[in-house]
């Protein structure tokens, strides 16, 4: 079989920049704000976001409001929100906001599981067994992220049979859907492809999203090889937000409008309007004070304002 005949025709988009994108950024962004974000992708034709997290705003004080802004968003029907819950805390604290999907995550990296949450990937995936069997019960949908599935700042490369390692113990605790992120943007297609063909050992193609960072200028290229295989689901930030906290001033989440004119130029419906995203994209890059970190979203404007 050809691969491009394994390209599929329509892709959606999960926007992880409410969520991703903004809990690094230093300036508190009002939930008012978070909000409007929200609305604004919604009304481009975004059919999936990553809202907010659970967590401890301690730990993450920029997701402090995220009662506030689940319960601020006027939802759309057809459009799905997901929050991040690190722990069964966080889960309980979650329910009350009515998530459609909560997502939890996982490194295929021994080291940076040990780094990031203190704990081995075993540990891990114990912690949030618990979380998923109540999720599940309750009706909510279940993501597991995978992180570092073709690099990891401490370990370097990562083999595919790891990455398949971690997709086969989500899949045994319940999670009905991975994310394969290259979590430092290190990946190239050949590598990309063979963490999502580990991962399909164990999850059906419906089941698996890329998530690539574009930290070497590699996320697209990727994108288009996990399209070859017929990957469909995506995760992408609106202006790129958030940065790789692991390559100094180094770029982080590939911004969905350059995805977008990807797809579109490739005759991929992804039912977003490209304008009303650079919209949104401008609207969040004003309030932080900074350019869209996306080249599309520069082009776009620079022809707006000649």
């Amino acid at each position: 079989m050809a691969l491009s005949s394994l390209i599929p025709s329509r892709v959606k988009l999960i926007d992880v920049g409410p969520r991703d994108g903004l809990q690094n950024e230093k300036t508190p962004v009002p939930a008012e704000v978070k909000i409007e974000l929200v609305h604004r992708l919604q009304d481009a034709g975004v059919k999936e976001i990553e809202v907010t997290s659970y967590v401890s705003p301690k730990w993450v004080p920029q997701m402090g409001d995220n009662v506030e802004v689940m319960a601020g968003i006027q939802r759309q029907s057809g459009v799905l929100y997901s929050v991040l819950t690190p722990n069964m805390k966080g889960f309980e604290s979650s329910v009350a906001s009515k998530p459609d999907e909560i997502v939890v995550f996982g490194a295929a990296s021994e080291a940076f599981s040990q780094k990031n949450i203190n704990c081995s990937i075993a540990e891990s995936i114990e912690r949030f067994a618990p979380v998923v069997e109540a999720a599940l019960a309750a009706g909510i949908k279940v993501r597991g992220a995978m992180s570092c599935t073709v690099g990891c700042p401490y370990e370097g490369e990562i083999a595919p049979a790891k990455v398949g390692e971690l997709a086969r113990l989500m899949k045994n605790i319940g999670v009905q859907r991975v994310d394969v992120a290259d979590t430092i943007g290190v990946g190239t297609p050949r590598k990309v492809q063979a963490a999502i063909e580990a991962t399909l050992q164990h999850f059906d193609l419906d089941a698996v999203s890329g998530h690539f960072h574009d930290t070497y200028g590699q996320a697209l290229s990727n994108t288009l090889a996990a399209l070859e295989m017929g990957v469909w689901n995506y995760q992408s930030s609106v202006a790129g937000l958030g940065g790789c906290p692991y390559a100094k001033g180094a770029t982080g989440n590939v911004s969905t409008e350059d995805v977008v004119y990807l797809l579109q130029g490739m005759g991929i419906d992804t039912g977003i309007d490209l304008d009303k995203l650079v919209d949104a994209g401008k609207f969040i890059s004003d309030f932080l004070g900074r350019k869209p970190n996306s080249r599309v979203a520069t082009a776009i404007l620079n022809k707006r304002a000649g």
